[in-house]
């Protein structure tokens, strides 16, 4: 395993911002989530916070964003924050580097990858294989959009090489989150993939075009997971019970309102969106079916992670990861 080491000096880099259960005067038990990347993919968490449904069962959220799995997982290991919101393979490389406090999948938040393939020009019948001979930012090296990209671009049989002109398709690692859907727009590489509401902000700006979803393509799988330590999990059963029950408020919100009525509870965390632009990106979310009816995630779903990272390369062919001490489904409701 590649990945743990670095989990642990991001971890002593970071300094703790908040105590593990941290009471304050007003009544409500405070908890810290450190998520992966700010985007509207997660809205059903900022409709449970801006609706109230955290408050609803006693607790207030502060969210702080931790750009990378690997930061993320830091902010756990680091108690600066209590929940995690990320991929779960990051929780697999922890455990499988012997971390004796490891980090527990307790709910899925979604279900497909939420990021989408930007062109240059607009292709009608757009297929994978037209990427022969191109080149593709893609993101971190042992990340899930990076990951997803590569078992899509394998199984339509192309040979990937990362940051590897020689290659069918020469997918770059070399650029940040955070930066990618920039550096495209800069005119660097022929295709990009990205999140929204950056993949709707490069096309309306006219320097790019949606051509596929990551997530229709390689199907479900548990993306995007809420993990706490087990240290933490022993200790505040009751409250990651109530936390379960807020998110899957959230969840039910998104599934059964219409985007009108959900758009309100977005606008406060995403400003830089107009109305417009947030309807087109949770139009583009529900059409793919990002979010699950359930916080539940199953053997199999996992199993299917598990076998995209083994392509990736980032776990051997022999490994065993097993399944009842990496998630939970005992706080789900």
């Amino acid at each position: 395993m590649k990945k743990f080491k670095y989990f642990l000096l991001s971890a002593f880099l970071i300094l703790p911002l908040s105590l593990l259960n941290s009471c304050k005067d007003d009544g409500y038990t405070h908890i810290t989530i450190a998520e992966v990347t700010h985007s509207i993919f997660y809205a059903p968490q900022y409709v449970a916070i801006n609706k109230g449904f955290f408050e609803e069962e006693g607790l207030k959220v502060d969210v702080i964003t931790t750009p990378g799995a690997d930061k993320t997982m830091a902010a756990l290991l680091s108690k600066e924050a209590q929940i995690g919101l990320m991929g779960p393979e990051a929780s697999v490389y922890v455990y499988q580097n012997g971390q004796k406090d490891y980090a527990v999948n307790f709910a899925q938040l979604t279900q497909k990858d939420g990021s989408f393939v930007l062109g240059r020009d607009e292709i009608e019948n757009f297929d994978y294989t037209m990427m022969r001979g191109k080149t593709v930012i893609g993101g971190r090296k042992g990340g899930m959009p990076l990951m997803i990209l590569e078992y899509i671009l394998k199984n339509a049989g192309l040979e990937v090489g990362e940051d590897d002109p020689t290659k069918e398709v020469n997918v770059r690692t070399d650029v940040s989150f955070d930066a990618m859907s920039g550096v495209f727009v800069a005119g660097e590489s022929d295709f990009v993939t990205a999140f929204e509401p950056t993949a709707s902000q490069v096309v309306r700006s006219g320097k790019g075009h949606i051509l596929a979803s990551l997530g229709e393509d390689s199907g479900v799988i548990p993306y995007t997971c809420y993990s706490t330590l087990q240290s933490y999990m022993k200790n505040n059963e009751e409250i990651l019970r109530k936390f379960t029950r807020a998110i899957q408020k959230g969840i039910d919100y998104v599934l059964n309102e219409t985007v009108e009525n959900i758009i309100p509870y977005l606008r406060k965390d995403f400003t830089s969106s107009d109305d417009e632009e947030l309807t087109n990106v949770m139009n583009n979310y529900l059409g793919i079916e990002a979010w699950p009816n359930t916080l539940r995630f199953n053997q199999d779903n996992f199993n299917k992670l598990i076998e995209i990272v083994k392509m990736a390369g980032q776990l051997n062919e022999d490994v065993v990861v097993p399944y009842d001490k990496l998630v939970t489904n005992a706080y789900i409701s």
